[in-house]
């Protein structure tokens, strides 16, 4: 049997969670007869990318993204350029991509979907060219995102606090949407472009969604009153906001989303600007994924 080079690419700090015994983990459960395992740490924003880039024009088979929606879509770009086959060892806060696909938390049990390498082909995103695996989108969610940025250590509690906190002060906004040439006004708390269902934690903002249908799902979560915001949080948990009056979906492939001003974004979790008018696209069956055996 020819034995695949498989590298594994660590973020030490994903999820606020300890990755030093990673290696050693992954040792004792990768099947060594049918992979040679290499390891790589990241030490900056961008270095997964950078590390991802150089393995995937060498001789590499299987690159695993080892962190959450972030260090993925870092590493999932230049896998998907080189064709070549993206791993998950799920190490985020929410996990959204490796929860949709139905890949283990537990890292023994996620390693033994790598040892089976089964591949799935998925869709993939666009927001003006960047390229997202998970969720993109902006508003409320994209504000969070960028307050939060500089304080990654505080893990998901830190996260909900803020979230509480800022909720109460945040505006909704104007946007004009053409989805499919069809045209949406609407005043929007947050607008989502979902891949798969949902944000991380079992948080599902678009129940219906597929990774492999070609389609991206626009999820509008509408103006609402403060204190129906338990009502949302308990709809995305039970998986019920595609019958919420408080948010409209609509399926489609060319979107673009018109606003008043610059603001921020969020691609897969991670913060960035961009202007008044934003390009999403999809790209079908554009990426190669280890999954567990079961239809997406």
């Amino acid at each position: 049997m020819v034995k695949l080079n498989i590298l594994f690419i660590i973020n030490p700090i994903s999820g606020g969670k300890d990755k030093l015994r990673i290696p050693d983990l992954i040792d004792a459960n990768l099947d060594r007869l049918k992979f040679n395992a290499n390891f790589a740490f990241t030490e900056y924003i961008g270095h997964a990318s950078e590390i991802a880039e150089e393995a995937a024009n060498k001789s590499f088979d299987v690159i695993v993204a080892v962190g959450g929606d972030g260090t993925i879509n870092e590493i999932a770009n230049k896998v998907m350029q080189q064709n070549k086959i993206l791993g998950v060892l799920p190490f985020g806060s929410g996990n959204g991509l490796a929860r949709f696909l139905k890949i283990p938390m537990e890292t023994a049990k996620a390693i033994k979907v790598i040892n089976n390498c089964k591949v799935t082909v998925i869709d993939t995103g666009t927001f003006n060219e960047k390229s997202f695996f998970n969720m993109a989108g902006m508003g409320f969610d994209a504000h969070i995102s960028s307050v939060f940025a500089g304080n990654k250590g505080r893990g998901l509690s830190g996260y909900m606090k803020l979230g509480l906190k800022e909720v109460l002060n945040y505006k909704p906004q104007s946007y004009r949407l053409v989805i499919d040439g069809q045209e949406y006004l609407r005043t929007a708390f947050l607008i989502s472009i979902a891949n798969s269902s949902q944000y991380g934690n079992n948080a599902h903002i678009a129940p219906t969604a597929s990774v492999s249908d070609g389609l991206l799902d626009v999820c509008i979560v509408k103006e609402f009153p403060i204190y129906k915001l338990p009502v949302l949080a308990y709809e995305m948990l039970s998986a019920k906001t595609d019958r919420s009056n408080l948010v409209e979906i609509i399926k489609g492939k060319n979107i673009r989303i018109f606003r008043a001003s610059e603001d921020a974004i969020h691609i897969d979790g991670e913060p960035f600007f961009m202007g008044t008018e934003i390009a999403v696209a999809v790209k079908p069956l554009s990426l190669n994924i280890i999954t567990p055996d079961y239809e997406t």
